[in-house]
């Protein structure tokens, strides 16, 4: 990629291994169990987004076929232990391994095993941007359940219709979940610098070196230093990436509930998100349709919409109901934007292939396990399902 298409390679030190790669505002890099994930730039459209993502899948096809790898759309890697994929050579990543796992008892999986498609949006104000936190966090379990689509753990059905988002349930709840100040009336930026303030840190980056001082928290470092490095600005950035909120505050907000999704439906999840933000009016309803919904009751039910997708109950209602409510406001939410392709079509229809789903009461979870059947299914017929 860097010899043929011009990316820029980066290390962490000058003779270290390349683990990402810059071009124009977008990034590849390398997650722990060498799950690769492109970062976009910044598009007004989706239909654009989506566009860079054909483009650099063209980019990768010849590796792909070089190499002779085959590709899974799933959220969990069906078969494979966290020992069997080892890990990236990063220095975050080593920590991590020992720090995350002594924290939650699927951090091991969570890090190796599992595989997203994230939504990253832009804000105006410091009101928009908690607005948007706050809505995002009440439906985030819902969107979930919507895009569930990892059936399937070490090569028998895990008995959840997304392991990966199981998986986040057993997190270090210090840096991970729905965050509960953000439910509270009008938080603001300063409620998200207190919290991420009193997250227990990694480590510390200084001239190749990598100081590990987990369990200080930054406010300790800002305050005190960890063996004689003072706390920078770059310190900070570094610390707000290694926290893992549903929806995260960094230069955007990212939506990251959802698991990975075949390419038809890949781009529902931006689209989603979109038309419920990005449009007064939607965005309205969406606030007055999740309000009322209370952190303990939410967060209670959390494991059964991991567990049974939209095929549940869900604040007194079925799952799937709620869904096809959120899924209308986002439709018509991207209506009245009227960002449209070349051949006029709006971005509404991009989630064409979700109201199909939802419309018959499924996730794409209950079409891979319809199709294949067995609880302890071959490799093949997971390959025929789940493959690219």
């Amino acid at each position: 990629m860097i010899r043929e298409y011009g990316w820029e390679p980066e290390r962490e030190r000058p003779d270290g291994p390349i683990v990402a790669l810059r071009l124009e505002g977008g990034s590849v890099t390398l997650e722990p169990g060498s799950q690769i994930e492109l970062s976009g730039a910044p598009y007004r459209s989706v239909y654009e987004g989506e566009a860079e993502s054909d483009a650099h899948w063209a980019e990768l096809e010849p590796v792909i076929e070089e190499l002779g790898l085959k590709w899974l759309a799933l959220g969990c890697h069906p078969f494979a232990s966290v020992e069997e994929l080892g890990w990236v050579p990063k220095m975050r990543y080593e920590v991590m391994r020992e720090y995350m796992t002594e924290r939650g008892t699927l951090a091991g999986d969570m890090m190796t095993k599992t595989c997203t498609v994230q939504a990253n949006l832009d804000y105006a104000s410091e009101e928009d941007a908690m607005r948007k936190l706050r809505a995002g966090l009440r439906a985030q379990p819902s969107v979930t359940a919507m895009f569930a689509n990892s059936p399937w753990n070490e090569g028998k059905r895990s008995g959840y219709k997304s392991y990966r988002a199981l998986t986040w349930l057993h997190m270090d709840p210090d840096r991970t979940g729905l965050l509960p100040f953000a439910w509270k009336d009008h938080p603001k930026y300063i409620d998200y610098v207190e919290w991420a303030l009193d997250a227990p840190m990694f480590l510390v980056k200084r001239k190749g070196k990598a100081h590990y001082n987990t369990g200080q928290t930054f406010r300790s470092f800002m305050e005190s230093g960890f063996e004689g490095v003072k706390a920078n600005y770059g310190d900070w950035v570094e610390h707000l990436s290694t926290l893992f909120p549903e929806v995260r505050l960094k230069s955007t907000l990212e939506y990251r509930g959802a698991d990975v999704q075949r390419p038809e439906m890949l781009f529902s999840l931006p689209a989603l998100w979109k038309g419920l933000l990005y449009d007064e009016e939607s965005f309205r309803t969406l606030e007055g349709l999740v309000d009322w919904w209370s952190f303990p009751e939410v967060q209670r039910q959390r494991d059964a919409l991991a567990r049974h997708g939209v095929q549940t109950k869900f604040m007194k209602r079925d799952a799937v109901d709620w869904a096809g409510e959120i899924l209308e406001l986002a439709e018509a939410g991207l209506r009245r934007i009227g960002d449209c392709n070349e051949a006029g079509q709006d971005e509404a229809m991009l989630l064409c292939p979700l109201r199909e789903l939802l419309e018959r009461g499924r996730c794409p979870a209950d079409v891979l396990l319809a199709q294949v059947g067995e609880d302890v299914p071959t490799r093949d017929a997971v390959m025929r399902v789940g493959g690219l």
